[in-house]
């Protein structure tokens, strides 16, 4: 099942799949601020990646917070035993109701600053993992929302990048469907 966009200057492809299997340029992860690896997505691209993916991610600088990864940046690192080019790791926020705008605006800032990375590497294509709805429990209609029209304005721009394509799950694809 898949639901896709057109825009002036790009493709946007909805997907129920595996990220790590998608045959694209750069694949996103959603990763934590210390780029550890972890659960989740993070997990099985990182158990894909092989011990490479980690080695390059601990060898990437540490803020004063103790941080490689600020929430709502991107950071780019080979893709080891991937057969994409990239991994783009990028933070998307704990989901606060109290502090929604906020929430919002650092998801938007995830994934603008994976496309920006994506693009400054002359990637073609990129796939997107559903950022920050899972243990960061992001509402998933939302999400979706903000990563279509988010991909959607960066688009319209001149850019390398032809086909984004996200891993959803059902939920985000029926809400999307629904705009």
């Amino acid at each position: 099942m898949s639901t896709i966009f057109q825009s002036q200057s790009g493709q946007i492809e909805l997907i129920l799949g595996n990220i790590v299997e998608q045959n694209v340029d750069a694949i996103v992860n959603a990763a934590n601020t210390k780029l550890k690896g972890g659960g989740g997505v993070d997990g099985a691209i990182h158990r894909a990646a092989g011990s490479t993916l980690l080695e390059e991610c601990l060898a990437l600088p540490i803020d004063e917070r103790g941080q490689r990864c600020p929430t709502g940046e991107a950071r780019i690192t080979s893709a080891g035993n991937l057969s994409a080019k990239y991994v783009i790791h990028t933070v998307g926020p704990f989901f606060n109701q109290k502090y929604y705008d906020k929430s919002v605006s650092l998801l938007e800032k995830a994934y603008l600053s994976s496309l920006i990375l994506a693009n400054d590497r002359k990637c073609r294509s990129i796939a997107f993992p559903s950022i920050s709805t899972g243990a960061y429990r992001f509402p998933i209609e939302a999400a979706a929302k903000i990563a279509l029209q988010t991909t959607i304005d960066f688009l319209q721009k001149e850019t390398s990048i032809e086909l984004v394509q996200s891993g959803v799950n059902r939920p985000m694809i029926e809400s999307s469907s629904s705009k």
